[in-house]
């Protein structure tokens, strides 16, 4: 089923026409639980990886430190036994149970070792370009593959460390099936449930703090509002220019393209690392689909999800089960100069 984003609640270009030049558009990628192919788009599924090219490897260093390592086995099986209590399982569920149970290891045997060597890195997100209009692809690419490494490196990040893949998916003949993977993730987070997508472009205005000062008065002055005849719910009467930020500037989520979520920091310039071009946001990784404050942004299709939430069922704001630290974003920014020049990440 196709997810839809609701109308916003204001045009804010009839608000403040000097902002009308600043949209964008933006692929929210509405990642769903699912069982993807390798060609599908999809976040933690399979890649459409040729047979003979190696995969993507981190060296580290993968440091313990705050860790709760957790074997894959241990957390998929984890995630299925939670999954199916209180109902029947289908006959792959039984299946798939019993082969993770098989291979868990026991409660008796010692903590994960230390990953002081190269760790295989896991697939985040595989992207073609035909169900994502925002996606930068370089010439003959027409899909875009991200693995990461599930483990922080400190001092520099506290977030997985990110590869990018473009290729051309006609170029692929045999495809690798049985990829390696890391003996274990540093937090659960850090694996990625499989998603298939359902892409929507949504249109957006830069966040608040990137706007000049005189745009962020203007927004906070509440005749503004309704010299427009527009005047925003009376609970953002003492700061209206924070129903720009929660309603009507960036979209929440997972998503492709568009303007940068701020918040943890103010906007900060990003530069390409091989050439200082400026940077654009490419893809950001959400911890949630959307939260309190922009519920406004929540699908017409997922509005029942969110009003019947029950406790002890799977958070339908967290389909990927993806957590960037204790809630937030990881950006990763891409170079529109040449998009296979190195990319960079933040945390937001």
């Amino acid at each position: 089923m196709p997810r839809t984003t609701p109308p916003r609640p204001v045009d804010i270009t009839a608000v403040v026409p000097r902002l009308a030049p600043l949209a964008r558009t933006t692929t929210r990628l509405h990642p769903r639980p699912g069982s993807p192919s390798v060609r599908d788009s999809s976040i933690g599924g399979p890649l459409l990886w040729p047979t003979a090219e190696p995969w993507p490897h981190c060296d580290g260093p993968h440091e313990r430190g705050f860790a709760v390592d957790m074997s894959l086995v241990d957390l998929r099986l984890e995630r299925l036994r939670a999954a199916v209590r209180g109902r029947n399982r289908t006959p792959q569920e039984q299946k798939t149970l019993g082969q993770l149970e098989s291979r868990a290891y026991p409660l008796t045997s010692p903590p994960i070792a230390p990953h002081h060597g190269s760790v295989a890195m896991l697939p985040l997100a595989q992207l073609y370009a035909r169900d994502v209009p925002d996606l930068p692809a370089p010439a003959g690419s027409d899909l875009l593959q991200v693995l990461w490494c599930p483990f922080d490196h400190p001092p520099d990040t506290f977030m997985p460390r990110t590869a990018l893949v473009w290729r051309s998916s006609a170029a692929v003949t045999g495809v690798r099936t049985a990829p390696p993977e890391p003996a274990a993730v540093q937090y659960p987070g850090y694996l990625p449930e499989p998603c298939l997508i359902e892409p929507e472009q949504v249109t957006e205005y830069p966040h608040l703090l990137e706007l000049g000062k005189d745009l962020q008065e203007l927004l906070g002055r509440w005749n503004t509002w309704e010299a427009a005849g527009a005047a925003p719910d009376s609970s953002y009467a003492p700061a209206p220019e924070e129903f720009y930020q929660d309603e009507l500037s960036v979209a929440p989520g997972w998503k492709v393209g568009g303007w940068a979520p701020w918040g943890p920091t103010d906007p900060v310039s990003r530069f390409c690392p091989a050439c200082g071009t400026g940077m654009d946001p490419l893809l950001t990784v959400a911890t949630f689909e959307w939260d309190s404050r922009d519920q406004t942004w929540v699908p017409h299709e997922d509005l029942t999800a969110v009003s019947s939430q029950r406790p002890g069922c799977p958070d339908p704001r967290m389909p990927t089960a993806v957590q960037i630290a204790s809630g937030y974003r990881q950006q990763l920014y891409i170079c529109p100069a040449d998009p296979e020049h190195p990319h960079t990440e933040l945390m937001q």
